[in-house]
C-alpha cells in the first residue's frame, strides 16, 4: 500500500455512519471510484451528504457481489473484525477511515487514545491550540471525523480522539504526538476478553512513531507502563503523574499544584484555578498542558486556557438541584474506572443510577466506594442481574427501571437533602438509547420535569 498513490479503482466503505460517510466523501473528492454499503439503515443526514454528492449506496444489509470486487476497504470502527461480510473481502486491503484520511495531509497529527478522559483532553488540547490563534481542527472519536473534515479543507493541526477499533484498522498512520491517557478494562467483548490484546489495541497509537515524535503517557497507570515497556518504537517519552518522581521532563500534581516541566519555562498552576476539577481531570490537564508545551505555546496561554474551558457534556455535568438533590449526567462513564472517578469525586451520599450493555465488567474495583458512599442503586439497563450480584446488601436498596424518565423518578424518591444522584452508567447505552449522548440528554430532560 503506497500512500498518495491512486492505486485503487474500486472503493468500499462498510458502514454508512459519521466515519463511513466522511471516509466515502474524502474519497469522491479525490477522484475515487467509491461505494457505501451499510447492514441497518443509513441516517437522513448522511444519507443527504452522499446523494448530494452523488455516492452510491446500499442500507438494509451488504451485497457480496458488489463488495466483493472492492480493491480497498475502509471498513467503520463499529463493525468488528469478525463481521461475515469481510470474508467476502478476503482479498482487498482493509484499513480504517483515520488510516486514509492520514494519507491526505501534511498536518501535524496530535493523536489521543485511552479508556478515560481522552475526550476531554481532546478537547482541552484543541481549546488551547485556538486561544493560541493556530489553525487546529478537532476530529476523529469527537464530532465530525477526521475525513470529513478534510474533505472540506487541510489544517496545520489535527487534534484526533482515536478509539482501540479506530487504531485496529491503521497501517501507516503516525502522529506527531501521541497519547494515551490509560488503559483499564473496556469494550472486552471485542477483544475476546483479553485485556492483553485491548491493551495492545490502544498501543497501535505509536506503533509508526519514530525518534522525531513524541509519546506521552501517565505513569501511575500500570497497564500503560506495562504495554509500553513492550513496544520496539523510540519517540521520546514523556511521562506524567501525580509524584514529583514522575520525570524530570514531564509533569505531575502535588500539594494542591500542576507541574508542567518543558524546556524552555516550566510553570506550575494551583488546582483551584483550573475549569477541570477532580483527580481524574488533573491527569487530562497535564496530558493536554504538556502537548501545548511541546507545540511552543507561551505560559499564559495555556494558563488562561486551563481556567475558562467548559467542560464536556455528559462528562460529571452538574444538571440541577431539586429539592436540595444535586443531579449530575455522567452518561460517558462506559466502563468501570470511569465511573470509579465519578464515586470518588463526590464525598455527599449518592443514589447511583447504573446500567447498560456490560462489556465484560469487572465490578469489584468499585466495592469499596459503593460501600462508602452509595445508599442506593438505580438499574438502568434490559439485564441488571449482574449489578444485583455484585451489590446486593451492600446499599440500602438496588431497584429496576427500563427508562431514563424511571430511573430519575425513583432516584429522586430515594434521595434526601443535600444527597446526590448520580447518572454514571459504567456501561454501554444501546440497550434502551441510541447512544451515550442520547441516555444523557433523556436523564437531563427528565430531571427538568422534575
Amino acid at each position: 500500500m503506497t500512500k498518495h498513490q491512486n492505486i485503487y479503482t474500486n472503493i468500499v466503505v462498510l458502514g454508512g455512519g459519521e466515519s463511513g460517510t466522511g471516509a466515502a466523501l474524502l474519497a469522491a473528492r479525490k477522484g475515487y471510484k467509491v461505494f457505501v454499503s451499510e447492514y441497518a439503515q443509513i441516517k437522513p443526514e448522511f444519507k443527504k451528504i452522499l446523494s448530494e454528492n452523488g455516492i452510491a449506496f446500499e442500507e438494509g444489509g451488504h451485497s457480496a457481489e458488489i463488495v466483493s470486487k472492492a480493491g480497498l476497504v475502509i471498513k467503520s470502527p463499529g463493525i468488528s473484525d469478525r463481521a461475515p461480510i469481510l470474508q467476502e473481502v478476503a482479498g482487498a486491503d482493509i484499513i480504517s477511515e483515520i488510516e486514509f484520511a492520514s494519507w491526505f495531509t501534511k498536518a501535524k497529527i496530535i493523536g489521543i487514545t485511552g479508556s478515560n478522559g481522552k475526550t476531554t483532553t481532546t478537547l482541552l488540547t484543541g481549546h488551547i491550540m485556538k486561544k493560541a490563534g493556530l489553525d487546529v481542527c478537532v476530529a476523529g472519536n469527537v464530532g465530525t471525523s477526521f475525513a470529513a473534515n478534510l474533505a472540506h479543507s487541510d489544517h496545520d493541526y489535527f487534534v484526533l480522539e482515536l478509539s482501540s477499533f479506530q487504531l485496529d484498522g491503521i497501517v501507516h498512520f503516525r502522529p506527531d504526538i501521541a497519547i494515551i491517557t490509560n488503559i483499564t478494562p473496556d469494550h472486552l467483548d471485542r477483544y475476546d476478553y483479553s485485556f492483553e490484546a485491548y491493551a495492545k489495541s490502544k498501543s497501535r497509537i505509536c506503533m509508526n512513531q519514530t525518534a522525531d515524535d513524541t509519546l506521552i503517557y501517565c505513569a501511575d497507570d500500570a497497564a500503560s507502563v506495562e504495554i509500553l515497556g513492550s513496544l520496539n518504537t523510540h519517540p521520546r517519552r514523556i511521562a506524567l503523574g501525580s509524584t514529583p518522581t514522575t520525570a524530570s521532563t514531564g509533569g505531575y500534581f502535588s500539594d494542591n499544584q500542576l507541574f508542567f516541566n518543558i524546556n524552555p519555562n516550566p510553570f506550575t498552576m494551583t488546582i483551584e484555578e483550573l475549569a477541570l476539577q477532580g483527580r481524574h481531570n488533573m491527569y487530562n490537564t497535564l496530558a493536554a498542558g504538556l502537548t501545548a508545551k511541546i507545540i511552543g505555546i507561551r505560559n499564559e496561554t495555556i494558563k488562561q486556557s486551563m481556567s475558562d474551558y467548559q467542560n464536556v457534556a455528559h462528562r460529571l455535568e452538574y444538571v440541577a438541584n431539586v429539592h436540595g438533590v444535586s443531579f449530575y449526567n455522567d452518561s460517558k462513564a462506559t466502563n468501570v474506572n470511569s465511573t470509579w472517578y465519578a464515586l470518588e469525586y463526590f464525598n455527599r451520599p449518592i443514589i447511583w443510577i447504573a446500567g447498560g450493555v456490560d462489556k465484560g465488567n469487572d465490578y469489584s474495583k468499585l466495592v469499596p466506594l459503593v460501600r462508602q458512599k452509595v445508599k442506593a442503586i438505580v438499574c438502568l439497563g434490559t439485564d441488571n442481574q449482574k449489578l444485583h450480584e455484585v451489590f446486593e446488601g451492600m446499599v440500602e436498596t438496588i431497584v429496576n427501571t427500563d427508562s431514563a424518565e424511571q430511573a430519575v423518578g425513583v432516584a429522586a424518591l430515594l434521595a434526601a437533602k443535600n444527597d446526590i444522584v448520580l447518572l454514571s452508567p459504567a456501561c454501554a447505552s444501546f440497550d434502551l438509547f441510541e447512544n451515550y449522548e442520547d441516555r444523557g440528554n433523556q436523564f437531563k430532560l427528565a430531571v427538568k420535569s422534575l
